[in-house]
């Protein structure tokens, strides 16, 4: 895609896409279910629904898009009962970095589905960084101090994630290989809230956990960011500088949610949700509620751009996996 066109879709200039009856495409005569693999609440399923909301009028007359949360196992129940759903445009869902991207490649043998053959792919939705956060009465000021600090004193800290095989997880591996000499214990909790509230009460020395968990701690100063995984800055914490821009040049490792399909969808069923998404996306109000549940929205992407960017993704995670040497799930 252009890049004028992509910064022109990501400031919602161009004109949404009509709607799939409109066009002359495929148009669903009943609610197409969004599966979201998480709990409900949570920054994914908030993102499911604000796209989903605005999805539906693209659609046709008939037009209607329905959340189903399908939560367990790191998004692999949920995307596992989407894979054996008819191809027929009546049942979707919202893939993410854990179920389509770490989980497949740390924990094979608990991911039942090929995260690329076994599925669509329909448009991405968005993404964001991860932040290496500290707690608030930590004496590390730099995340160079604090790699530092656990070069010093091997195996003396511990860091904490939202759950082995998981996208902090892989991160924090990552940047081990990146830099060179960290030996840390790794201490996995059951979501980004558990992680939060325990670097918060000083249990763990640091965490990689998404933006969504760490912003409103870090606005309240009960912790301390010391980089963003992304390669570039924060709008949001402009003052929070880049791993890539500190200790591990090239750096970068972002959380995302694209939209699938079961495999086999027919091309009128694809173009047209396709274009429902494109057109969400392009709505400023849309982007704006993304933004402020933590996902920097993606410009409106082509099937074919959500299949090379799973594919790159899941090389990554594999390769970090390999290079870490971690034996987590067979």
């Amino acid at each position: 895609m252009p890049m004028q066109r992509r910064a022109l879709l990501a400031a919602g200039l161009l004109a949404p896409a009509l709607p799939a009856a409109a066009q002359g495409g495929w148009a669903p005569d009943r609610p197409v279910t969004l599966v979201v693999p998480f709990l409900a609440g949570g920054s994914t399923d908030i993102a499911g629904r604000v796209v989903a909301d605005r999805m539906g009028p693209r659609l046709g007359p008939a037009g209607r898009v329905i959340v189903e949360n399908r939560a367990g196992a790191g998004g692999a129940i949920g995307s596992e009962w989407v894979r054996q759903r008819p191809a027929d445009g009546a049942t979707i869902l919202l893939g993410s970095a854990s179920s389509h991207g770490t989980n497949p490649a740390a924990l094979p043998s608990q991911t039942p589905y090929d995260p690329v053959a076994d599925f669509t792919p329909i448009a991405m939705l968005g993404g964001g960084p991860l932040v290496v956060v500290v707690p608030q009465a930590s004496p590390f000021r730099t995340v160079a101090e604090l790699v530092a600090g656990i070069r010093a004193r091997p195996g003396a800290l511990s860091w904490a994630t939202s759950g082995v095989g998981g996208v902090g997880h892989l991160t924090g591996e990552y940047l081990k290989i990146s830099v060179g000499g960290l030996e840390a214990e790794h201490v996995p909790y059951r979501g980004g809230s558990a992680v939060m509230e325990a670097l918060a009460k000083g249990e763990v020395a640091y965490s990689f956990e998404v933006l969504a968990s760490t912003a409103p701690h870090l606005r309240d100063r009960l912790s301390r960011g010391l980089a963003v995984t992304s390669r570039e800055r924060h709008p949001l914490f402009p003052e929070i500088p880049t791993l890539a821009e500190t200790v591990a040049p090239g750096f970068e490792v972002t959380t995302w949610n694209v939209l699938l399909g079961p495999r086999g969808l027919p091309a009128p069923v694809l173009a047209a949700l396709s274009a429902a998404a494109g057109g969400a996306l392009a709505e400023p109000a849309v982007r704006d509620k993304l933004a402020a549940a933590g996902v920097d929205p993606a410009p409106p992407s082509t099937p074919e751009e959500t299949r090379a960017f799973l594919v790159a993704e899941l090389a990554k995670f594999r390769d970090i996996v390999r290079r870490a040497g971690l034996r987590l799930g067979g």
